[in-house]
């Protein structure tokens, strides 16, 4: 059961690390810590992931500022309560971790995969400049009765798919982790800003229960 939880939620991103470790916290006298990878698209463009990592898999007082990691691991979430609501914390769980050579070329640097079920009604919309959109919450198994609970958007084809999904539906997905810049009222006059983690689906199966 453990070996297949640990499939059904598989990630790997590689990027150049642009923050220092900061503590996150222990469990069974093991460390945990936070540091933000920078991972580049296809464009101009890139994405900043948060990592979770163990103190055991890497030095966290070594400063790795614009080193350039490789990182195995799942995309996990919890819920934080601030504010009298809770809001839904994600980062990547490494689970191995590779220094990547100065002159590597990495093809795919931003890869995910996910088996899950929709706990959330999928919301299908178009943008102004018509392209077609759907936000999906997928609930992902892991081990212990726990489940992570993730964002992803669908496109075009997809989008139109998965907008028709019930809750429940079980289904498999491709893409890669982005981030997404926000502003977010917290007060009469005040704004703050945000960023928000979703997974931007480029492939998505529903499988048919025996």
């Amino acid at each position: 059961m453990t070996e297949k939880v640990f499939q059904n939620n598989q990630a790997v991103v590689a990027g150049e690390v642009v923050s220092g470790f900061t503590f996150s916290h222990e469990l069974y006298g093991e460390g945990f810590y936070n540091v933000d990878l920078k991972v580049d698209r296809l464009s101009d463009a890139y994405d900043i992931i948060p990592v979770m990592i163990s103190e055991r898999i890497i030095d966290v007082k070594e400063d790795y500022q614009g080193c350039r990691l490789e990182v195995k691991g799942q995309f996990r979430s919890y819920n934080k309560h601030e504010d009298e609501k809770n809001r839904l914390i994600l980062s990547l769980f490494a689970r191995e971790v590779r220094q990547m050579e100065e002159d590597e070329e990495y093809v795919k640097p931003n890869q995910i995969f996910l088996d899950g079920f929709i706990c959330k009604k999928p919301i299908y919309r178009m943008t102004p400049l018509g392209r077609e959109i759907a936000d999906l919450l997928l609930a992902v198994n892991r081990a212990y009765g726990k489940s992570d609970y993730i964002p992803c958007i669908c496109w075009g084809r997809n989008a139109r798919f998965a907008g028709n999904l019930e809750v429940g539906s079980h289904i498999q997905l491709w893409g890669r982790i982005q981030s997404r810049q926000y502003q977010k009222k917290v007060g009469e006059d005040e704004v703050e800003n945000r960023v928000a983690y979703e997974i931007s689906v480029s492939k998505l199966e529903c499988i048919e229960e025996e």
